[in-house]
């Protein structure tokens, strides 16, 4: 069995998680209600994994999504992640997903038909639901039609997605974004 290292860290949206092996990162936990808690909740995914330094590549990434959850406009998409075991359509929907830029938009549907029509949306909001790299692939980028969050698995649910999707200054005007979709209303009870 391979072996597993995990280190949580610090960001402006509370303490993450990150687990990483010899392909790659495996798994990224979103903040719980403490430190302990985030590294457990990433701990009872990835039960081997031991706490140890990150490696460079994974420091990088650390420090990118350090980086992005303070506003600034970190591209994370080039991460080293290890996909294999993942379904191919979960690969799929989170390498589109890997193209949206902080700051920009996408719906279900906008990727639904990227793989094969608007008739997988359901398939692909599941995949995200199940994403295990939040943050990295941005799940929290995408949108439902008409700028409606769509469900959000992490702690906090949607409340934590537009409050990530204000840390990287979504778009609030009417105007498309650069695939053509409409931008998210960021309206106390809207979505």
């Amino acid at each position: 069995m391979e072996s597993l290292g995990i280190i949580s860290f610090e960001t402006a949206i509370g303490s993450c998680a990150i687990s990483w092996g010899e392909r790659g990162i495996v798994g990224v936990q979103l903040p719980e209600a403490s430190a302990a808690a985030t590294l457990a909740r990433l701990r009872k995914r990835f039960p081997p994994a031991q706490e140890m330094p990150a490696p460079a590549p994974v420091r990088e990434v650390i420090d990118g999504i350090v980086a992005l959850l303070e506003g600034e406009k970190a591209d994370l998409s080039k991460a080293p992640l290890d996909m294999e075991g993942l379904p191919a359509l979960h690969r799929q929907v989170y390498e589109i997903a890997l193209q949206i830029p902080p700051g920009e938009t996408l719906t279900y549907g906008a990727i639904a038909r990227r793989i094969g029509g608007v008739s997988l949306s359901q398939a692909v909001g599941q995949a995200l639901g199940k994403n295990p790299f939040p943050i990295i692939v941005p799940c929290h980028r995408v949108l439902g039609t008409g700028g409606k969050t769509g469900g959000f698995s992490a702690n906090g649910g949607a409340e934590t997605k537009l409050r990530m999707l204000t840390v990287e200054g979504a778009r609030t005007s009417d105007e498309p974004d650069l695939f053509g979709n409409l931008p998210l209303a960021m309206k106390p009870g809207r979505g």
